[in-house]
C-alpha cells in the first residue's frame, strides 16, 4: 500500500485523494465525537494508531525483487470501528511518507484509500459476518484480518494496474502481474498479522475488559464480564 512519491501519474493521484477525502472527513468527526463523549478511550485509540504505525512500518523484501508490509489497521477497525481507523491510518501513512519514506505525500490518496479505508471496513464487515454466523471471536479476527491486509494489497494492484496497463493484456492482464509480485509475500504476511491481532484481542479481553465496554463499534457479546 506504500505506493512511491511520484510513481503514479498526477491525474490518478489527484483522483484517488479525491476519493479519499470523504471518508477522512466522515472519519475525523467521528474521532471528534468519540474523544468528547468518552476521552477515557484517548490511550487506546493511541495504542491503536501506534500498533498500526509499527508493523506497517516493517518492509519485508519479497522473492519477486518488490517489498510486503503487514497494514495493523484491522485491529482498530475491530475496536473502533472503520471511519476512526480511517483517521489513524492517514495520520499514519503521513508520518511513514514524512520520516521513513514509505509511500508519499502525491501518492497519499491512493495509499489511505487502499491501507485506511478499503482495509478497515473489509476487517470490520467480514468481523460482522463471522458475529453473524456465530464463529468464535477467535477464528473472526483472524479472517477480518487476514482479508483486510490481502483486499488492501488487491486495491493496491488494482490501482497499480490502472496507471499502468500492459500493452498487450491491458488493465486485467497488469493487475495479475502487480498482484503476483504481491502475493507470494503477502499471503503468508497476512496470516501472521491476523495471528498477531489475535493475540493482542486476548489480552485486550484479559486485561482490558472495562475500555472494551466502553466501545460501540466492539461487539459486546465478545467481552468478557469485568469481576471487581
Amino acid at each position: 500500500m506504500h505506493i512511491a512519491e511520484g510513481f503514479l501519474p498526477p491525474l490518478h493521484a489527484a483522483a484517488w485523494t479525491v476519493v479519499a477525502l470523504p471518508f477522512v472527513v466522515v472519519g475525523a468527526r467521528r474521532v471528534t465525537r468519540l474523544l468528547r463523549e468518552q476521552p477515557q478511550l484517548k490511550l487506546l485509540l493511541a495504542a491503536a494508531g501506534a500498533f498500526a504505525f509499527v508493523i506497517s512500518a516493517l518492509k519485508l523484501p519479497s522473492v519477486t525483487g518488490s517489498c510486503s508490509h503487514a497494514t495493523g489497521v484491522g485491529l482498530g477497525a475491530i475496536l473502533f470501528g472503520p471511519a476512526v481507523m480511517t483517521v489513524l491510518g492517514t495520520i499514519v501513512l503521513v508520518f511513514q511518507a514524512l520520516l521513513l519514506a514509505h509511500g508519499g505525500l502525491t501518492t497519499l490518496g491512493a495509499n489511505v484509500f487502499a491501507m485506511a479505508i478499503v482495509g478497515p471496513w473489509v476487517a470490520y464487515g467480514v468481523l460482522l459476518g463471522m458475529r453473524w454466523l456465530n464463529v468464535p471471536l477467535t477464528v473472526g479476527v483472524f479472517l477480518a484480518v487476514m482479508l483486510a491486509n490481502l483486499a488492501t494489497y488487491g486495491v493496491t494492484a488494482g490501482q497499480l494496474a490502472l496507471a499502468f496497463p500492459d500493452p498487450a493484456s491491458g488493465v486485467a492482464g497488469a493487475f495479475l502481474k502487480f498482484a503476483g509480485v504481491f502475493a507470494p509475500t503477502q499471503l503468508p504476511l497476512a496470516v501472521v498479522e491476523g495471528l498477531l491481532t489475535v493475540v493482542v484481542i486476548n489480552l485486550l479481553r484479559q486485561h482490558g475488559a472495562h475500555d472494551l465496554r466502553d466501545l460501540r463499534a466492539f461487539p459486546q457479546t465478545f467481552v468478557p464480564e469485568v469481576r471487581s
